[in-house]
């Protein structure tokens, strides 16, 4: 990760608690490669600044895993699902008012992941490119996030009155303003 800027974390797979009733060796958790592709395929994750500032400190207090986790219980080992629902809902508790409490916002952490890539589409970001950070194909991009992109009809009126004056003026040999 930089100093400073973006970073780009490289996510190989995910971790899957099944039971040892449930797995093959008897292990509680099953390794994952990536949904829907090779076993050793990689995505590309590209992190905002805070994000890394975050992720920094936290390696450089607990350090990275062996087998490049960020994230491990005090034994080492992987973190049990309870641990990340009590720590979510007593950040929940100490961030939110009673109101968003009750309306159930952020209820579970994976909100945040839709709340994040509504954002991206919301600021304007091209929907293939969230859908490429998402881990998305862009059918299931707008299957899932298109009923977010109502309501920005005037935004996107703007925008092609805003294209259209520009090539009317690089039309008459006005040099462009951008």
């Amino acid at each position: 990760m930089p100093e400073t800027g973006w970073g780009l974390l490289n996510l190989t797979g995910g971790v899957v608690t099944a039971g040892k009733v449930w797995t093959d060796d008897g292990e509680v958790y099953e390794v994952h490669s990536l949904k829907r592709r090779a076993a050793t395929a990689t995505r590309p994750v590209p992190i905002p600044p805070q994000f890394v500032r975050v992720l920094r400190a936290h390696v450089e207090r607990f350090a990275v895993a062996p087998d490049g986790r960020l994230f491990r219980n005090q034994a080492g080992n992987y973190v049990e699902a309870a641990a990340y629902g009590i720590t979510w809902s007593r950040a929940r508790e100490y961030v939110l008012t009673r109101t968003e409490l009750a309306a159930g916002l952020a209820k579970r952490p994976y909100d945040l992941r839709h709340a994040g890539i509504s954002f991206w589409l919301h600021s304007g970001v091209d929907p293939a490119e969230c859908a490429r950070r998402a881990g998305h194909s862009i059918h299931v991009l707008f299957k899932y996030y298109a009923k977010f992109l109502d309501g920005v009809q005037e935004q996107a009126n703007r925008l092609i009155e805003q294209s259209t004056e520009e090539w009317d003026r690089v039309s008459k040999g006005v040099p462009p303003t951008r």
